[in-house]
């Protein structure tokens, strides 16, 4: 609309009488989506009785709306441009705006008298709308106004379907999703490419792999957003070799990949520890002129950390112009899993140094790096600058302070961390638990996976190998044959730890025929030196010297590598029964396999 003008009438086969203040006279100018020619000004003698007959034409037009207000769109509600108008005739395509002189002195009044929802705003606004709550977050509020929309009987078009899968995938609304998808299909929008894209999105992230690989193979064309959603939600389901499968058949049909593809494909190898694989994938991207790229390469440092190649990651990192937080933290974590604490933390005050704020993973990372080193004072210098950062309260966080402190004995650190988790998870549960354990603190350990049940906390392989060494530490009998069916009911007497430790805490209670029991029903391949260590110091405990030398001779059999723990237990066995050839034979062992 232009200056001074107010309501109007603007048809596309006609040409109105515009006031003589009116800019641009005889040109096209184009009016909300309405071309209008404005001829030039009357003479001054015609202005009046022009503006008079306008007059006129408008009052009709605003008498005609409140008659009627069916009939007439609503664009009040998403209009930012004063030219845009306010309300449009549902089929003659006629206009009014609200600001200016020329509106009736009435029309305010009608308007705040009217019932709100009388008036429908167009799809355009609809769109809009949705399109803002997307943009805001406020996915609950694309679903309720899409509810809205169909209750005014519109038929949404693909933009309006686009806004709403946005939200189910937000959402995780996996089942709202399949009923936009069925409506999709009535409206005839699945050919549609942009569509389609969004529906293998949604199914992918919300779990439902086998239903965006239907969507994905009927789409008629596909682009490089199709492919890349798939490769996506292939390596997020835990397909990652489906993902580097479905990269050669992309570039088989001829798709060239983008910065976002190599991302998912960079975490496939990652997941596979493909190494060659990532190479491989790496020289493409250095072909494409993507190794630049901020996310490309944060992600490749990534790839290269996990597969343990700490050099090549340092290469990419080192060549990158910028590097967000997401290499950082790939780079500490890399250093970390190499048993490089040290310089995951080096890294981490580097980071600081070059303005890069940390964040949650990154704090967690640095806190597992101070629990391997036993670093307790940097651990508590870490714990101040996650207060300062507000990150205290993220369960993630928390968990992984309440570890750093329990793996440093500082266990009532550890437990006022604790005791100010809002949220407690089993992981935290868990720290807590071994965290007595190693303090030698049984008594605490076991009441606390008490309270752990109470709370309505499921138990995991962890709980439960923590409970049971709480119990060999106590040597509390009968607790661990309690353990030992809840283990039973839960499922985890198959697991190689949980089977370990019930060996274990049997052996170090004295109960060796149990011991025995649960040794023989364990899978032969599963017989770790952890297992056999647990025999052989059982016995040893009492009073079985023999016996575990035997046991030691048994495990060689089955082919499992004895470690240094292996032959402390022999080396006491051959003391308690003074047995000096055999323990010569073990001193030749362990020269032998570099203890």
């Amino acid at each position: 609309m232009f200056a001074g003008e107010a309501a109007v009438l603007l048809s596309t086969g006609r040409t109105p009488s515009l006031p003589d203040n009116c800019p641009k006279w005889g040109r096209w100018r184009r009016v909300g989506r309405v071309p209008v020619r404005f001829s030039p000004p009357p003479p001054k003698a015609r202005g009046v009785v022009a503006a008079a007959g306008r007059r006129i034409v408008v009052e009709k037009l605003w008498r005609e709306l409140f008659s009627d207000p069916s009939q007439w769109w609503d664009n009040r509600l998403e209009k930012e441009n004063a030219r845009y108008p306010d309300f449009t005739h549902k089929t003659r395509g006629e206009v009014l705006w609200l600001d200016g002189h020329s509106k009736p002195p009435w029309v305010e009044a009608e308007l705040a008298a009217m019932l709100p929802g009388t008036m429908q705003p167009n799809l355009f606004s609809w769109n809009r709308r949705l399109g803002r709550h997307v943009k805001a977050g406020e996915y609950e509020k694309v679903m309720e106004g899409f509810r809205e929309l169909q209750s005014q009987d519109m038929l949404p078009d693909r933009f309006t379907f686009v806004q709403v899968l946005l939200a189910c995938t937000a959402l995780q609304r996996l089942e709202h999703g399949r009923q936009i998808h069925q409506q999709i299909i009535h409206g005839g929008c699945e050919s549609d490419v942009y569509v389609s894209n969004c529906l293998v999105d949604m199914y992918c992230k919300c779990g439902s792999i086998k239903e965006a690989q239907m969507v994905f193979d009927r789409m008629a064309t596909r682009n490089v957003v199709s492919w890349g959603s798939m490769i996506f939600g292939l390596v997020k389901c835990g397909q990652p070799q489906k993902g580097l499968d479905l990269f050669q058949q992309m570039q088989q049909e001829g798709v060239e990949p983008n910065p976002i593809t190599f991302v998912g494909v960079l975490n496939a190898c990652a997941m596979l520890g493909a190494l060659e694989e990532g190479k491989h994938v790496h020289e493409q991207i250095v072909q494409c002129g993507f190794e630049l790229n901020v996310f490309v390469g944060s992600t490749l440092t990534c790839m290269y950390a996990k597969c343990g190649s700490i050099e090549d990651a340092r290469r990419v990192f080192n060549k990158m112009p910028t590097h967000n937080v997401v290499a950082w933290n790939a780079m500490i974590s890399g250093h970390l899993r190499c048993g490089q604490g040290h310089k995951a933390l080096e890294l981490f005050q580097q980071m600081q140094y070059e303005g890069m704020m940390p964040d949650r993973f990154t704090f967690v990372q640095v806190l597992n790096a101070c629990a391997s080193l036993q670093a307790l004072e940097e651990g508590r210098r870490i714990h101040t600058q996650i207060i300062q950062s507000g990150c205290e309260l993220d369960v993630y966080v928390a968990n992984g302070l309440v570890d750093m402190y329990a793996k440093c004995k500082s266990i009532q650190d550890a437990q006022k961390v604790f005791d100010r988790m809002p949220i407690r998870d089993v992981f935290a549960w868990n720290a807590m638990i071994l965290g007595h354990v190693k303090c030698g603190q049984g008594q605490k350990a076991l009441a606390l996976s008490h309270r752990m049940k109470q709370e309505q906390v499921e138990p995991d392989a962890v709980t439960f190998v923590g409970v049971l060494n709480a119990c060999a530490s106590l040597m509390a009998l009968e607790e661990g044959s309690h353990v030992h069916q809840e283990i039973i009911q839960g499922g985890f007497d198959s697991n190689e730890f949980v089977v370990s430790s019930l060996v274990d805490m049997y052996a170090k209670c004295g109960n060796l025929e149990n011991a025995w029991k649960v040794l023989n029903k364990m899978a032969t391949t599963t017989h770790s030196a952890v297992v056999w260590n647990a025999m052989i110091s059982g016995h040893v405990k009492c009073g079985l010297g023999q016996k575990a030398l035997e046991v030691f001779q048994q495990m060689q059999l089955e082919g499992v590598e004895p470690d240094a723990v292996t032959f402390v237990g022999v080396l006491n066995a051959c003391a308690s029964v003074g047995a000096l050839d055999e323990g010569r034979q073990i001193e030749e062992q362990i020269m032998q396999l570099g203890f």
